[in-house]
């Protein structure tokens, strides 16, 4: 006799089902899978089942199936998971969209014109664009004799202006009668709005289906849940990642989606850490308030890691990933204690929005490990791509010697000398954007009596942080670390996951979300910062397989503990002593 289904099992099938039955009726459904429920699973299943049934007759008509997917990683998983079949057109939203609108280069034209990004390059060209090609194929705006190079952000919005006339729409009928969209929720909300406005519940519209979970849209500008009238809701109610343990407190934080285990036997465990009874003097102001100060936070975070070696615990990164959602005490362990100080906004540095940052970390980093290695060609290719001519050997030497002296002065000075050696060097060049805010700041005017502008004087700082805080943030932001936060974890799983939870970003506040999460009601006003904060807590508590710690270096109400109480349980609950 075949073995019995497991809980998870059972339930993975109901939601297959239900999908199929949706799928064989040409209904549009939206296929809620909570964290470890095998949503991509699901996805594969839908492109297979679609094509197994249409392999004849679309081919015929010249159509596909359209998977839309939200990365470039995830594209590439499904095109191999789909055996790269023919009738598959899978690609991200944007490849997607340009698929669609590149053949309207005059309505393209007309609508770019009046763009306000577009409006000082456009009059900089004579006021039109005449009939210049639109492409979209460099990522950045630029306007050159005979072609217009579009900006990632301006496709979406592009597609969503040719949304509005109905020959399009039935050209994107005509061409995919069928589109599936990879999480879902975090897509564009305009564009999802824009969907639901044209095409849900009109007749002759594109079956579409929907794969996520509105619980883990942890980016900005997705649109979260997604409801409608004419779209399906199917819940898959299966968690294949972790231990009966974990999912209960998992179903206890999220009982609309209750979810069912493959083993409910197997044995993990679950403690939490708070540190309510230290009574010194905590940090203060907006985005710090109620934290630990850094030492306090790192003993702390030192005397959970020895409870938990002594519960049995491998800390090694193989097996324990330490999830930092706390910006302060992940930069002081990872070695980039300066940085959070330094910039203003810390998207700054973690997200590489600062020019300086964003070549030292891809460029120039990449590079120096290249010429370390005695891989020249990878070493020009970190650099841009473009090989300098080399005439003499007398070239080839200036090269090596400026970059044997730069790799020394990586381990040795700060973030000016890196700068002013490549100024003087020339080997290799800085960007343009570094030269002109370089330039800026060594011109600007001390003594005209004016205040300098934020943007310089935090430059100016920056020159002033060792440059082994850059190598540092660059080890972390790349991965090679025992430690991730917020967007990286998401759709990973780790066999153990220790939760560091404080301040530090102005967007969280974990201890506000828990004790809106035991109110009756969230005020309308707090609902986004609600979401927001308990969306990242949810990912960052469903990744473990067998365990799971959370530590809290913020000081919490009674009624947050309450809420930590009624997830977790009372009995997993400790204080920590420090």
């Amino acid at each position: 006799m075949p073995d019995a289904e497991s809980p998870a099992e059972v339930a993975s099938r109901r939601a297959l089902e239900a999908m199929y039955a949706c799928l064989e009726a040409g209904e549009s459904f939206r296929l809620e899978a909570g964290a470890g429920a095998g949503k991509t699973y699901s996805l594969i299943k839908a492109l297979r089942f679609l094509v197994e049934r249409n392999q004849r007759i679309l081919p015929r008509r010249s159509q596909k199936i359209a998977c839309i997917t939200f990365t470039n990683v995830a594209k590439d998983e499904i095109a191999a998971r789909t055996d790269r079949n023919p009738l598959v057109f899978c690609e991200t939203n944007h490849a997607f969209c340009w698929s669609l609108i590149n053949g309207f280069q005059k309505s393209l034209r007309t609508l770019v014109e009046v763009m306000p990004t577009w409006q000082e390059r456009i009059v900089e060209a004579g006021g039109s664009l005449g009939g210049r090609v639109i492409e979209y194929s460099l990522g950045h705006r630029s306007i050159r004799e005979g072609r217009v190079s579009l900006h990632h952000d301006d496709i979406l919005p592009l597609t969503i202006s040719l949304m509005d006339h109905a020959k399009f729409r039935r050209i994107v009928t005509d061409r995919f009668p069928i589109i599936l969209v990879d999480e879902y929720q975090d897509t564009d909300a305009d564009w999802i709005e824009a969907i639901k406005t044209h095409f849900l519940g009109q007749p002759g519209s594109p079956l579409f289906g929907f794969f996520g979970d509105h619980w883990q849209k942890i980016y900005g500008n997705g649109c979260g849940k997604l409801e409608h009238p004419d779209v399906t809701e199917i819940g898959k109610e299966a968690n294949f990642r972790s231990v009966k343990t974990i999912v209960d407190c998992l179903n206890r934080m999220r009982p609309e989606l209750r979810q069912f285990v493959e083993d409910p036997a197997a044995v993990g465990r679950v403690r939490v850490f708070h540190t309510g009874n230290w009574t010194g003097q905590r940090q203060t102001g907006a985005h710090w308030g109620g934290d630990l100060p850094s030492p306090e936070g790192h003993d702390a975070l030192e005397r959970v890691k020895a409870n938990l070696v002594e519960d049995g615990w491998d800390l090694s990164p193989s097996d324990t990933k330490i999830l930092m959602l706390t910006h302060r005490l992940l930069a002081s362990e990872q070695g980039y204690s300066s940085l959070p100080a330094t910039f203003r906004f810390k998207e700054s540095f973690t997200k590489k929005e600062d020019a300086h940052i964003a070549f030292f970390v891809d460029e120039l980093e990449p590079a120096c490990d290249a010429f370390v290695a005695r891989k020249y060609g990878a070493m020009f290719e970190a650099l841009g791509g473009a090989v300098p001519l080399m005439r003499s050997h007398a070239d080839k030497a200036f090269w090596n010697e400026a970059m044997t002296g730069l790799v020394a002065l990586r381990e040795t000075g700060t973030v000016g000398q890196i700068v002013d050696y490549l100024r003087a060097q020339r080997r290799p060049r800085l960007p343009e954007a570094i030269e002109k805010r370089e330039r800026d700041l060594r011109t600007f005017d001390r003594t005209a009596g004016i205040e300098m502008p934020p943007a310089l004087a935090e430059l100016e700082k920056f020159r002033e942080v060792p440059y082994v805080e850059v190598k540092a943030l660059r080890s972390y932001l790349d991965g090679h670390s025992p430690f991730e936060t917020k967007h990286g974890v998401k759709g990973a799983e780790f066999e153990n996951v220790l939760v560091v939870i404080g301040r530090g970003w102005n967007q969280y506040n974990f201890g506000e979300m828990l004790e809106l999460a035991g109110a009756q009601v969230v005020p309308a006003a707090k609902q986004a910062a609600f979401e927001r904060n308990r969306n990242l807590f949810y990912v960052a508590c469903s990744r473990p397989k067998r365990r799971l710690a959370l530590l809290f270096t913020q000081q919490l109400s009674p009624m947050a503990l309450r809420t930590l109480e009624h997830w977790f349980g009372a009995d997993v609950i400790e204080t920590l002593r420090l």
